[in-house]
């Protein structure tokens, strides 16, 4: 490997940071501390880094899977008690369904914003990592010998366009690993994962521009995220990890569309144009023997009251 580049001055990471908000002055002078205890070069310490903080955040990922495969479960109960809701909507009914709602989210011990909590999770992480290490390519000399092979320049854009490429596959992988976990079954994660793939090939274009020392941490976090799937996904390791069995919910009949901060819309069924016809034709015909039949009552009233008046009057 090579050796890890001298610094110019001593300081430079904390000069670097001096003007960051302070979860991206952190991972700076994490970064830069990784980078003095083994001397590696940046694009290790990057990746190194990269692995510590996924690491630390694992328990906060297991308990979110956790929540997120006991929400699937509870998904057909919820569903059926909104419709129920929605058919009858007198207060009194709402309120009791709302009671229920409330008691079904204690028993299985989740919220309505457990699907929330990966987006918290991840999401300012990935924008710390990104902010920060774009602060140290900008202001960080040594960064410009801090890699190796192709990429000894990490504050320029890779010009193969190979970590590009590298990170939408890696990213790709990812979707089609671990995207529907703990989501089997829900509609809306079929949705999800073809989005995603979708973003997956926008990937090369989007991020051919970044600076190589980006992809360090990428790279590294996406094939973190492969293997945490491939480890989940072996029953002696959902064992140990107590995690609760994926039950795939069965395709049955259409349920309404879900929304937990909202009523269900009822997809109401569309008649055939033939059923349509038929129930159109039978109503005519309905009103058409009702028209006769009150015709015909009045016209045997008629002839009653004629008869009437052409009887003699008795003296």
């Amino acid at each position: 490997a090579a050796a890890a580049a001298p610094a110019p001055y001593a300081g430079e990471v904390a000069a670097a940071a001096a003007d960051s908000f302070f979860p991206v002055a952190a991972l700076q002078y994490l970064i830069d501390g990784v980078h003095s205890v083994t001397g590696l070069n940046w694009w290790a310490c990057i990746a190194l880094t990269t692995i510590l903080i996924r690491s630390a955040t694992v328990p906060l990922l297991l308990n979110q899977l956790k929540a997120t495969v006991k929400l699937n479960m509870m998904r057909p109960e919820l569903e059926q008690l909104k419709q129920e809701m929605q058919n009858s909507m007198d207060p009194q009914s709402l309120q009791e369904g709302q009671k229920r709602m409330n008691a079904l989210f204690r028993k299985y011990g989740v919220t309505p914003f457990t699907p929330l909590k990966g987006v918290f999770i991840q999401g300012p992480i990935f924008v710390s990592f990104f902010f920060a290490i774009s602060n140290m390519v900008e202001k960080v000399p040594s960064f410009k010998g801090g890699g190796a092979l192709w990429f000894t320049d990490l504050t320029t854009p890779d010009q193969l366009y190979i970590f590009p490429v590298l990170t939408s596959l890696t990213f790709l992988a990812t979707v089609e690993l671990n995207m529907q976990e703990g989501m089997e079954g829900n509609p809306m994660a079929n949705k999800m994962k073809n989005f995603s793939r979708v973003l997956a090939l926008f990937t090369v274009p989007f991020t051919a521009s970044f600076p190589k020392a980006i992809f360090c941490y990428w790279i590294t976090s996406n094939i973190f995220s492969l293997l945490y799937g491939f480890a989940l996904k072996r029953p002696p390791v959902r064992k140990f990890l107590n995690l609760p069995e994926i039950v795939p919910q069965a395709a049955g009949a259409p349920q309404p569309s879900f929304s937990f901060f909202g009523n269900s819309k009822s997809i109401t069924p569309v008649a055939s144009p033939l059923q349509a016809k038929e129930a159109t034709q039978s109503i005519t015909t309905e009103r058409r023997v009702s028209s006769s039949a009150v015709m015909s009552q009045r016209i045997r009233n008629l002839e009653k009251t004629v008869k009437a008046r052409g009887k003699p009057k008795r003296r």
